[in-house]
């Protein structure tokens, strides 16, 4: 049973790591499906490159979508802001929003650069859309002491169907997978490089020691799992409370619930203060000496906004 703690305790420690491995498995999959299965180079010039350019790209801006929508941070800062602009900057600190958003996006970007990343390091993608560029400058850089021939086929390269001798073709296909392989490796090395400094950068300006950040981040996490585990008891009671009010025919029984503005106060971002050595909104809420204990207006239905106050 202790080992099975043990091995259970490593992985909710590497989650991230583990989570981060698995979607580049899932991306590396992806790509081949996507190189294997659906993708077919046109092969002229007209199509090439918007067609290389879509596979490319497309899917890098479908998974930034996802990673957005999918980013409970996201809807956190963002929920409710076009009725109180006032949410997205708290205490009028607009440098903490926009840090926090940084942040968002930055995770965010991490599946799109995945994709470029593993796209480019197979090199069909680009090969498909470089070789449909008709910019003359590019052209004569590629077609460089080559046969006028080269400039009329060189679109049908990433195909069989190219009227070049068979050296000369792979001698560009070879040239289109190393320029594909170096912007790869570029973005990657890049990415690190920022990750890295990003990291430093805000370790280097945190208010709090290593081992309190450690803490922080420990208590958040366990605050979000007890959190959801207790929203689900309460819906579960506040449920069957209605619904026994509803068959049995009478005044449902009182029923203690947070009001509307407790509930904007917890939703709040927190940023750490000194002079408010609180872990987040939830306990800064809590620990108040002039809390509203007024209890929640009866929901009623709305058709635009799924509930609103009466």
């Amino acid at each position: 049973m202790d080992n099975f703690q043990t091995v259970l305790r490593f992985f909710m420690n590497q989650k991230a790591t583990i989570g981060y491995s698995f979607m580049a498995l899932l991306t590396i999959g992806g790509e081949r499906v996507f190189s294997m299965v659906s993708f077919q180079c046109p092969c002229n010039h007209d199509q090439n490159f918007v067609y290389g350019l879509t596979f490319l790209l497309g899917p890098a801006a479908v998974l930034l979508v996802l990673g957005l929508f999918f980013s409970t941070r996201f809807w956190r800062l963002y929920t409710g802001c076009c009725l109180n602009p006032m949410k997205l900057c708290p205490r009028g600190n607009c440098f903490d929003c926009l840090r926090v958003f940084m942040s968002i996006l930055t995770g965010a970007c991490v599946a799109p650069i995945m994709w470029l990343s593993v796209a480019l390091l197979n090199g069909t993608f680009y090969e498909c859309a470089v070789s449909g560029l008709d910019e003359n400058v590019v052209v004569d850089l590629f077609c460089k002491n080559k046969t006028v021939k080269c400039r009329e086929e060189l679109a049908r390269v990433p195909c069989d169907r190219s009227k070049l001798s068979n050296d000369e073709r792979m001698e560009l296909l070879l040239m289109f997978r190393a320029q594909s392989q170096i912007l790869g490796w570029c973005i990657i090395i890049i990415a690190a490089f920022v990750g890295l400094l990003g990291t430093c950068y805000t370790n280097c300006r945190s208010k709090v020691s290593f081992l309190q950040l450690t803490f922080w981040k420990r208590y958040v996490e366990r605050e979000k799992e007890r959190f959801d585990a207790f929203a689900v008891d309460y819906a579960t009671k506040l449920a069957e409370r209605n619904l026994k009010s509803f068959f049995e025919n009478k005044d449902p029984d009182p029923f203690p619930f947070p009001n509307h503005k407790a509930w904007e106060e917890i939703s709040a971002y927190y940023s750490f203060s000194r002079s408010e050595q609180y872990y987040s909104t939830l306990q800064r809420y809590v620990e108040r000496t002039d809390r509203d204990f007024t209890p929640e207006k009866r929901p009623v239905l709305d058709l635009e906004h799924g509930i609103e106050m009466s």
